[in-house]
C-alpha cells in the first residue's frame, strides 16, 4: 500500500540508492499515453532555489529523453534490491530501449501511479518531481580526461533538475 511521506522522513542515501542500487526514471508522453522507463545510476539529491531536488542526467539519444521533452512531470523510483529479480528487471531497462520493446512488460514490472506521475507497483520510494531546468552539457566545460573516459563518442549528457513534489513509500 503505497502512502505519502515528508522529506524530512526520509532515511535516504543517496550515493548507495543511486550508485549500487540504481533507480527507473519514468515519464509518460502527453501526447500518446505511453509511459517509458529506464534506468540510472547518476544523480543527486539536495536543496536548490529554496526547493528539494532530484537532478538527473539523461543522454538525448535514450528514447526516454524523448518523453521528458515533451513534459516536466517524471518520477524517480527506487527498489529493494534484495527482491528477487529486481536487479535483473533493472538491468534490462537500463540495456533496453522502449523503441524495440515493452520492456514495462519484459522486466516484469506493473504501472501504477497518480496525478500524472507514473511508477511501478514494486516500487519501494518514488520521488514525483516536476522539472525546473534542463540543459545540455557543455563539452568545452568538461574536463579532458572525463571526456576520454566517459563520452569518447562525443555523446554528451542532458542535465535535468527537478523538484521534489511528493514522495511516495510502500513502507
Amino acid at each position: 500500500m503505497f502512502h505519502e511521506i515528508k522529506v524530512s522522513d526520509l532515511s535516504f542515501n543517496p550515493f548507495t540508492r543511486l550508485d549500487k542500487d540504481w533507480a527507473l526514471v519514468t515519464v509518460t508522453d502527453p501526447d500518446t499515453g505511453k509511459t517509458n522507463t529506464m534506468t540510472v545510476s547518476w544523480g543527486g539529491v539536495g536543496v536548490l532555489w529554496g526547493k528539494n531536488v532530484v537532478t538527473i542526467y539523461i543522454r538525448p539519444q535514450r528514447y526516454t529523453h524523448e518523453f521528458l521533452e515533451k513534459t516536466d512531470r517524471f518520477t524517480l523510483s527506487f527498489y529493494d534490491m534484495s527482491k528477487e529479480g529486481m536487479r535483473q528487471s533493472l538491468t534490462l531497462c537500463g540495456r533496453k530501449s522502449g523503441r524495440d520493446l515493452d520492456k514495462i512488460a519484459e522486466a516484469g514490472l506493473h504501472l501504477t501511479g497518480e496525478g500524472g506521475y507514473p511508477w511501478f507497483e514494486e516500487s519501494q520510494l518514488v520521488f514525483c518531481c516536476r522539472t525546473l531546468y534542463r540543459s545540455a552539457f557543455n563539452p568545452a566545460l568538461i574536463s579532458d580526461d572525463i571526456k576520454a573516459s566517459v563520452y569518447p563518442g562525443a555523446d554528451y549528457h542532458d542535465v535535468y533538475i527537478a523538484e521534489i513534489e511528493k514522495v511516495i513509500s510502500s513502507d
